[in-house]
């Protein structure tokens, strides 16, 4: 399925589904097609769905190991004939989406290039390790890309697109799975946007951290796997839906976290106090492009915003012709 188009197989066109069938086309009715068609044709066909999503592990990465390792052991994903960087591809069906779960010979950060292998993507999930020098055991949420250099992977001054819906998901679902499966010392929260890769396709990373004894700690990787699956399987792309960018505060936004788990708002890019003093008119409106959904307002955490950049900001945001509240 292809922009409301099916093929039959490698050898065949696209055709308009309603000449295919005389019926309107929805998902539900998805599989009754596939079935009616493959049994009418009576040969092997090859049917590409309305989403492909893709869900990245490194084998660089002890805890997005242990997160893919439980995401198999948990849903139904099947070994398919195909391979990347060598490694086996495993694949199912969510919610009429077919996922493809695939392992990187790399860190995740420097997965610059990897739409170029997987181009009808249309989101990309990272499951990867979190770490910070407190060590204090989190599950994150955050879009990924560069307010400045790029030390951490991505393009300088480059965002990927933000699937804020997807990210306000996961988030929510990795609260239900923390407490479902009593990982009462963990915290979940949003992270800002603070490292590459930096992809024209809607991206998000889902964290296990913050060393190493929670990148092996199996209960917290199935959290993680069953929030990352939850999200995959709510995903949709809806054009009206509305989002928000977030500026100010810290790298944990405790503000950002509360009011998307309270239904207050949906996040897209998150700008920490001390990315502030990058932000101008041409990043600004980097940002509010780079969200899938259409961005309606900015948060100003103004209290985590430091005076000698308010400024600057408020000109930009004026410039724009944004709507801004403070909170």
């Amino acid at each position: 399925m292809k922009n409301g188009f099916i093929a039959l197989d490698e050898n065949f066109p696209f055709f308009p589904i309603e000449k295919v069938f005389p019926l309107r086309f929805n998902e539900d009715s998805f599989y009754k097609i596939c079935l009616v068609v493959e049994t009418f044709f009576n040969r092997k066909m090859y049917f590409k769905l309305i989403f492909m999503i893709l869900l990245v592990s490194s084998n660089k990465d002890i805890a997005s190991l242990n997160i893919a390792n439980q995401i198999l052991q948990h849903y139904p994903f099947q070994k398919s004939p195909e391979e990347f960087q060598g490694n086996s591809i495993y694949t199912t069906h969510l919610n009429q989406k077919l996922v493809k779960l695939i392992q990187l010979n790399e860190e995740s950060v420097t997965a610059q290039n990897l739409p170029e292998s997987f181009p009808d993507a249309e989101l990309i999930v990272f499951v990867s390790r979190h770490s910070s020098q407190s060590g204090i055991p989190t599950l994150t949420v955050h879009p990924s890309g560069n307010f400045a250099d790029a030390d951490l992977g991505g393009l300088p001054q480059t965002v990927s697109v933000s699937p804020a819906v997807a990210m306000r998901d996961a988030l929510k679902m990795l609260v239900y799975f923390q407490q479902k499966l009593a990982l009462l010392d963990y915290t979940v929260s949003f992270e800002v946007t603070h490292h590459g890769p930096s992809l024209n396709v809607p991206t998000m990373f889902v964290e296990l951290g913050s060393s190493m004894s929670q990148w092996v700690d199996i209960k917290a990787a199935c959290a993680v796997a069953c929030a990352t699956i939850s999200a995959i399987e709510m995903f949709e792309t809806n054009p009206a839906q509305k989002a928000v960018i977030g500026v100010g505060g810290t790298h944990y936004n405790k503000k950002f976290t509360a009011m998307a788990l309270n239904g207050e708002a949906v996040f897209g890019h998150m700008i920490p106090k001390y990315a502030v003093a990058n932000v101008d008119v041409s990043l600004l409106r980097h940002c509010v492009e780079r969200c899938l959904e259409q961005v309606s307002e900015v948060l100003l955490d103004w209290r985590g915003i430091r005076s000698e950049d308010k400024s600057d900001l408020m000109a930009a945001l004026d410039t724009l012709g944004l709507v801004y509240r403070k909170i």
